[in-house]
């Protein structure tokens, strides 16, 4: 985040608009519509402004810029059609310690116009950080047609009911609750078929059945995927959305955990190799206390919860103590990773069936069932097999798999840090050690590996951001 997004409060402040262009009075117009006083600075305006001067809170005038213009004023804009006026209003107000924006100069701002969707007294800001007005734009219109207008007359409405519902709760998780109920249900519904009247009713008589009792906490089990949070579903993201509390571990990738509510406590409890943070039994109980407490509790995992990720020790536990939970499926590493890698799980011409195993080292040894994995025309998907790589070829050789069997290793895989190292079970781990991959991995060994370089089709791109190139990977000569 390069720049921190705020809403300024400009109502009777004094701004100043250097430029008399078009861009300047698209400045200058908006300032008004907050509230502001605008001075415009420029030896002439163009037509857009002759609406603008009729308003008694815009003075224009006309000598060239210097800094006293500055004198009183809470914010500046600099759309001057000369380059070195905006550069010497910017380095003015930096001097001055004043916000300034120049229009299409990302270098020369302390602050930038951000595209708006106008639903006051709701107002959403669409920004790029300068690097892309028109994507912003673009984003812009998206958005424009999945808000309705009506979003503007059910924030007043809301604002009309603030005093009642804060006199009705005494907690402020209470009133966060029941505005979430509200504001998702029939009221909303009412006040967009242009129903106010039976909105605001409706409002009054579930405030008069609410009681102000603590509200029952409740643990949200929520499989947070591979890793692409375009990946999470609709479900886990509305929980994501309204919980007090996450609780999650080291597989949940960042911008996952990013569209947790933000001001919901986080609690990281992450187990990796030789680093357990919580004993799981601690982590079930730390669940529990939680939801004793009243909290909406948001137990995030990789992946999903009931594929080797002790959600079903968890859910026991809270059983167990009465608390109420619900679950829901996350997309797992095997299919995620490998989808993502171009790499079919299942192919008739490849493989009939697929296991799923984790590869976890316990004193130095693997303790799985080597016959049973090592037979032909089935995919292996090994969880958590980094450190144990070699003892799993080697298994898996001495088992009776040919040492030509191809296998591939997926580094971060769903993400803009794909890696795919492709070998054999005889070339695999020299390969991944010189690629020096590290956690989180996937290790898929059969014949539907040989088909990933025919249908490899994700990659990170230039930016970071996934593309239809071909991924990103390391192959040997297998």
């Amino acid at each position: 985040m390069e720049f921190l997004p705020i809403f300024m409060d400009v109502r009777g402040k004094n701004c100043l608009v250097v430029g008399g262009g078009e861009a300047a009075a698209a400045k200058a117009a908006l300032l008004l519509k907050a509230g502001a006083w605008v001075s415009v600075v420029a030896p002439s305006l163009c037509a857009s402004f002759d609406h603008l001067l009729e308003e008694d809170r815009l003075a224009h005038e006309t000598q060239p810029f210097s800094r006293q213009a500055m004198d009183g004023m809470s914010l500046v804009f600099a759309a001057s059609h000369e380059e070195g006026v905006n550069a010497q209003v910017s380095e003015a107000a930096r001097a001055a310690n004043l916000p300034v924006n120049v229009v299409d100069e990302p270098k020369l701002c302390t602050f930038i116009m951000p595209s708006i969707i106008d639903r006051s007294p709701v107002l959403v800001a669409v920004s790029t950080g300068g690097a892309s007005p028109v994507l912003a734009r673009l984003l812009r219109a998206r958005l424009e047609t999945l808000i309705p207008g009506a979003y503007g007359r059910l924030a007043g409405l809301a604002a009309a009911f603030r005093d009642k519902v804060k006199a009705k709760f005494s907690a402020p998780a209470s009133r966060r609750i029941f505005w979430e109920k509200a504001l998702q249900g029939p009221v909303s519904e009412f006040v967009f078929a242009g129903k106010e009247r039976e909105a605001s009713a409706l409002l009054d008589a579930m405030l008069e059945a609410s009681d102000d009792a603590a509200p029952p906490g409740e643990v949200y089990l929520v499989g947070a995927g591979p890793g692409n949070p375009d990946l999470l579903t609709f479900r886990a993201l509305r929980l994501m959305q309204q919980a007090d509390v996450v609780v999650y571990d080291h597989l949940v990738a960042a911008p996952v955990l990013e569209m947790a509510r933000r001001d919901a406590a986080r609690i990281y409890v992450g187990k990796e190799s030789a680093n357990h943070t919580m004993p799981q039994e601690d982590i079930n109980h730390l669940l529990v206390r939680l939801a004793k407490e009243g909290k909406r509790v948001l137990r995030l995992k990789g992946g999903d919860p009931f594929i080797f990720g002790r959600g079903g020790e968890e859910i026991e536990t809270l059983a167990s103590f009465g608390v109420a939970f619900q679950v829901v499926p996350g997309i797992t590493a095997a299919s995620g990773v490998a989808a993502y890698a171009g790499i079919p799980l299942t192919h008739r011409d490849h493989a009939h069936s697929c296991v799923f195993v984790t590869g976890h080292l316990k004193d130095g040894t693997m303790d799985l069932d080597w016959s049973a994995l090592a037979r032909p025309d089935q995919t292996v998907v090994i969880y958590m097999g980094l450190l144990g790589l070699p003892v799993l070829c080697r298994e898996l050789i001495g088992h009776g798999l040919p040492g030509a069997t191809p296998a591939a290793i997926v580094q971060q895989g769903t993400t803009a840090h794909q890696r795919v190292v492709v070998g054999t079970l005889e070339s695999l781990p020299a390969l991944t050690a010189a690629a020096k991959l590290h956690p989180p991995t996937l290790i898929i060994v059969g014949s539907v590996v040989t088909l990933h370089e025919k249908l490899s089709w994700f990659a990170p791109g230039p930016d970071g951001e996934g593309d239809e190139e071909g991924a990103e990977e390391d192959r040997s000569a297998a």
